[in-house]
């Protein structure tokens, strides 16, 4: 079975780093030795920013759709995900890489195909969890840091700069990151991808914009044409999420969940 196009293979690895770092976090201190300390300093204060390492490593459940369409819920602590796309239904853990697959509602069986469905909904994660958390991740084991001074985004928003390089981690460690932070706010307002660390120009540019607050840290949805919806932060989830493909009732999680956030301006998008 042929579950990613070339385009879809494209767009899937383009940011498809820090694997490792994502499941365990908090890994800097080989990142702090290889950066140079402003950057250090400002990819701190993103952090901080964004409610701190501390309080993202306490989270423990989280949700949102990549681009208002595949659907993650994904445990920290076990590696449990749940991800769901285009009649596809991947449930595994992230650490064993074991788990179930569902295509138009058949489960996979034939180990082949269980094998791809498995790398499909694994390589959705990686790049859309990249496209989600990065803020907490810039001074994770294998990222290197450069400031590269001051300057202004797409949008004329004053910046401090910094760029990302990788050694050694991920899926395409020869990618590279110009990091836009709001010189003010201290937030990630936007980012450059480089498909190459060498090449002069970026492959594209995007914003971050529209962050809120989700359980005790800060979250951007907007991407600028494109937006991730859904997003949440549970204390709680029911164990059926990562066990049975059946679809489940926000309403349930919600129940268990009393300070889940869900921004309704966002469900007309799915």
């Amino acid at each position: 079975m042929a579950f990613i196009t070339k385009q879809k293979l494209v767009s899937l690895v383009v940011c498809a780093l820090l694997l490792v770092a994502f499941i365990a976090p908090g890994c800097k201190v080989d990142s702090e030795k290889k950066s140079d300390p402003k950057a250090v300093e400002l990819a701190n204060a993103v952090i901080d920013a964004s409610g701190g390492l501390e309080n993202w490593q306490n989270t423990r459940y989280v949700s949102w759709r990549h681009h208002t369409k595949r659907l993650h819920v994904w445990d920290k602590l076990t590696g449990d995900i749940r991800v769901e796309t285009r009649g596809t239904i991947v449930l595994m853990n992230l650490n064993t890489k074991k788990g179930r697959v569902w295509k138009d509602e058949e489960e996979l069986t034939n180990p082949d195909d269980l094998q791809r469905g498995l790398d499909y909904g694994y390589q959705c994660w990686v790049n859309d969890s990249y496209w989600m958390f990065l803020p907490f991740k810039l001074l994770d084991k294998g990222v290197t840091l450069k400031y590269l001074g001051e300057g202004e985004t797409q949008d004329s928003v004053k910046a401090d700069i910094i760029s990302l390089t990788f050694s050694n981690v991920g899926l395409t460690p020869e990618n590279k990151y110009h990091v836009y932070i709001d010189k003010e706010s201290k937030r990630l307002i936007s980012w450059d991808h480089y498909m190459d660390a060498n090449d002069e120009w970026p492959r594209f540019t995007t914003v971050w914009a529209d962050y809120q607050k989700y359980g005790n840290i800060w979250l951007s949805s907007s991407r600028g044409k494109k937006r991730h919806s859904d997003l949440g932060v549970f204390e709680k989830m029911p164990g059926f999420v990562f066990q049975d493909p059946e679809p489940f009732e926000w309403a349930v999680i919600d129940s268990l969940n009393a300070t889940q956030v869900q921004p309704a301006a966002y469900d007309a998008e799915k």
